[in-house]
């Protein structure tokens, strides 16, 4: 969940990936043209219209996802586990669309998704945040997500890789790197950063080895990784999301969202997953943010028309001037105009000079939160090989190999370890965060009377983490080595169905997203 904003340094690749990797392009062309509908980048509403006339069985995608993880995730890795019971899911929602069950014609019915593995599932799979130390260990029941999924019949495919324990066991170790599922490699170019933590649902998606997936995010880890793999990625407003069953870092900022090709898809699946959840007391306000008629209905081509946009140079948009990036989103400004919508630019955040103080605050309350919420998590499995997170670090230390210990440490756990509950430090930071946000990013939304800030990848996600406001990322752009890069649209709680609207019509008049090319 929590994005480490650094770089991670560019990764070879051996002699194997790069002769494999002819051999899984040419493979994975004839597998998709042995099914008459092509499969590859299909939107939910394509592959419903598939199963309505009879294109398309739920059994044939399943196994399609399936033939593609086996022959990509050894290059990849951007799932960790296959759920053994995908199959019989998939004859199950065929058998209730042939009988015309109720509900078994729309939304993400008979559609496979993928998820975190932060993400409890009560089946034959694990959940283990990426790590060995959970590995076995049995979660009481579905997370609250999971159980919405189940009761919208998505076929629940497989757990996708991540950064470990949603990149906050080290501040040492790549994104996208655990001990369980290996380093995770961006699709489009495979030195490039895949970002984190969600980083495996990101690739799964972006790589077509799955309709749809959910990601986590406390700070930046569903809106970086979507940026940096060419994905819509929709961080909710927290609480409209249930994180029960989570794996958590904090409930203060901790958010369950959709990572998916295309904006309509996400609102798909945002439809399914929001709603009230009696083991999530955030839900309970967080729910009454939904709209009535779900989101789906804010799918509209002209959804830019009359919307008022801000734009912070400072520091978002600090590109070098006449850099290819500054011209692309200099080009971007210009189409949202073009499509209705009010620009108002050279706004200022006034306490934005201390952007970089908050980010220590953040720290402080999440090292403290952390503790008590990875505790209570454990405390709480039927069983498990470790119940603390003293014991999760005596794990590391045992198991230092598997772990690579050595090489990447555990600092964030040491650190946690050290504190004593929420003390007056963390409370001062709580504080401090709490007024960075009423005087920061909610004045200038309110002054400005603004439906977005735009900003450019992932910029925002601090501000919009701390206040638990939602933001989405859709694909604006790729480098000139072919790495993409997003734009993304923050508001301020319960302002989705406008994010859509604006998401959903840049989307539609720029049309950037590509398959990627798995350059090496």
């Amino acid at each position: 969940m929590h994005c480490l904003k650094m770089a991670t340094a560019k990764l070879a690749f051996s002699l194997f990936s790069h002769l494999l990797l002819p051999t899984l392009l040419a493979i994975s062309a004839q597998s998709n043209a042995i099914h008459a509908f092509p499969i590859r980048e299909a939107t939910i509403k394509d592959l419903q219209l598939a199963f309505k006339q009879n294109k398309l069985t739920s059994r044939q995608l399943v196994e399609f996802y399936l033939g593609e993880i086996h022959r990509l995730n050894p290059l990849l890795h951007g799932v960790i586990e296959v759920n053994p019971d995908a199959v019989s899911q998939a004859d199950k929602a065929d058998y209730e669309r042939k009988v015309k069950a109720a509900g078994s014609l729309r939304g993400l019915h008979g559609i496979p998704i993928l998820l975190k593995d932060n993400i409890a599932t009560k089946d034959k799979m694990n959940t283990t945040a990426g790590s060995y130390a959970l590995l076995g260990s049995v979660v009481p029941r579905d997370a609250g997500v999971v159980v919405k999924l189940r009761k919208a019949g998505a076929i629940i495919l497989g757990k996708a890789s991540l950064s470990e324990w949603s990149h906050f066991r080290s501040s040492k170790a790549p994104s996208g790197f655990s001990g369980r599922g290996g380093q995770g490699k961006n699709p489009y170019v495979l030195s490039a950063d895949p970002c984190g933590s969600s980083s495996g649902s990101a690739i799964s998606v972006a790589a077509n080895l799955v309709a749809v997936s959910l990601g986590t995010e406390t700070d930046g880890s569903i809106l970086c990784p979507s940026s940096s793999n060419s994905v819509v990625g929709l961080k909710p407003t927290l609480g409209l999301t249930s994180r029960a069953g989570v794996i958590p870092i904090t409930p203060r900022q901790d958010s369950v969202g959709p990572i998916c090709r295309t904006v309509a898809d996400a609102a798909y699946v945002l439809d399914a997953i929001a709603g009230f959840d009696h083991y999530d007391p955030a839900t309970r306000t967080g729910s009454e943010y939904i709209p009535r008629g779900g989101y789906k209905q804010f799918l509209r081509p002209h959804g830019l028309k009359g919307k008022r946009l801000g734009i912070v140079r400072n520091p978002f948009f600090n590109f070098d001037k006449g850099s290819p990036l500054a011209q692309v989103f200099y080009h971007h400004l210009q189409t949202l105009r073009q499509e209705g919508a009010l620009v108002i630019d050279h706004l200022e955040i006034g306490n934005i000079d201390s952007l970089y103080s908050i980010a220590n605050d953040e720290m402080t309350a999440m090292l403290a939160e952390f503790k008590l919420a990875i505790n209570a998590y454990l405390k709480e499995l039927v069983t498990s090989p470790v119940r603390s997170l003293a014991e999760v670090i005596a794990f590391n230390n045992k198991f230092s190999d598997l772990e690579k210990i050595k090489e990447y440490g555990q600092d964030f756990f040491l650190l946690a370890e050290a504190t004593n509950g929420i003390g007056k430090k963390e409370k001062a930071a709580i504080l401090n965060l709490e007024k960075f946000t009423r005087d920061g990013f909610e004045k200038l939304m309110t002054r400005n009377k603004l439906d977005a800030l735009v900003t450019p990848g992932y910029a925002v996600s601090t501000l919009l983490a701390v206040g638990g406001f939602p933001g989405i990322n859709v694909p604006a752009v790729y480098a000139g080595d072919g790495e993409p890069f997003g734009i993304c649209f923050g508001g301020l709680k319960g302002s989705e169905p406008k994010l859509l609207e604006v998401a959903y019509g840049f989307e539609q008049a720029t049309k950037i997203r590509k398959p990627p090319s798995f350059k090496s």
